[in-house]
């Protein structure tokens, strides 16, 4: 079971990706994305049916961004040293997880609607950090929206 610890060890990463990206402002895959340009955290998006994303970048720039995408997480120049944000559905979510086992990604934060109980099980049992599943201040689990800026703050990632 995650708690607020696993959630603070996700966020001791250098790096950061977000597997799901997405331009569309109403979908979880921006409002993570963006979650993270808005804490200025070194944060590469994910998804590879897109070249790029758009998004706004940190406080005070108020223009929006282009963010060039990498098409999966074998793409990621520090796999080993990047924590993964993952928004995608759970068919897609158990082939993320591994390749995230496979190249040695040392945290994952599986976001509500993005597991099952079958991808959850197996994320625990194969992965050395898991932040999902019931829990954190939210209604519907761990969310980076809702526990990430408590935990990125105990990590030493935010000003307090």
């Amino acid at each position: 079971m995650a708690t607020e610890a696993t959630a603070k060890i996700f966020f001791t990463s250098p790096y950061f990706a977000v597997v799901g990206a997405s331009s569309d402002p109403t979908k979880f895959g921006h409002k993570i994305f963006t979650w993270y340009t808005h804490h200025a955290l070194p944060v590469t998006p994910i998804n590879p049916s897109s070249p790029a994303i758009q998004a706004y970048p940190p406080y005070p720039a108020l223009e929006i961004q282009s963010y060039p995408t990498l098409p999966n997480l074998s793409s990621l120049p520090h796999p080993t040293q990047t924590s993964v944000s993952i928004i995608t559905p759970p068919k897609v979510t158990i082939k993320v997880l591994e390749e995230a086992k496979k190249l040695g990604i040392p945290g994952v934060w599986l976001q509500p609607g993005s597991f099952d109980d079958e991808v959850i099980e197996w994320a625990r049992r194969e992965l050395k950090t898991v932040v999902g599943g019931e829990g954190g201040r939210g209604n519907e689990g761990w969310c980076v929206l809702v526990d990430g800026e408590r935990a990125a703050k105990q990590a030493g990632k935010l000003k307090l």
